[in-house]
Formats: structure tokens, sequence, C-alpha cells
């Protein structure tokens, strides 16, 4: 349930963090906002850094700390809630 926590938020993350560029959000990330500088553009750079969040994922599975997951996902259910209050500052 942890594992699958963490994979939905993660998408989660992945979709309001684009939905939000797109409408005009500016990107609190610094991997996001440097890949987007240097002309990758900011859906690289949100590729990017879910596949580090999901590389530390599973660092975190495979150390058998399961902990840290939890942790991680505490952190991104309030990332994630943060976008769509953004989103939907930006559309009302």
């Amino acid at each position: 349930m942890l594992l699958a926590t963490f994979l939905c938020l993660q998408l989660l993350d992945f979709l309001t963090t684009l939905v939000g560029i797109g409408l005009g959000a500016g990107e609190a990330c610094p991997l996001i906002r440097f890949l987007a500088a240097a002309g990758l553009g900011p859906t690289f750079g949100v590729v990017a850094a879910k596949l580090v969040a999901l590389a530390l994922g599973g660092i975190c599975i495979g150390l058998h700390r399961p902990h840290v997951i939890r942790w991680i996902n505490y952190w991104f259910a309030a990332l994630a809630a943060w976008n769509i209050v953004v989103i939907v500052r930006l559309v009302a």
C-alpha cells in the first residue's frame, strides 16, 4: 500500500505540475527550473525530477527504509495539494 501511494502521488504531482506550468505558474523546483532554462523545456525537467524521485524511492525500498517512503508520501501529498490550489487560483 505504501508503494502504491508513493507511485500515485508521483503521478499526481507530475500531472498537476504540468497543468500548473501550462497555465503559467512558476516552478519552485531548482532542477526543473534549471533544465527549462537550459532549453530542454519544463516537461523534460518534470520527467527528470520524477525519475530522480522514483530512483530515490527505489533506494529506500532496497535499503528497507519504508518509514522514509511514508514521510516522502506526506511531502508529495502536500505538494500536490499546493499545486491544485495554484491551479484553482489561476483558473478562477
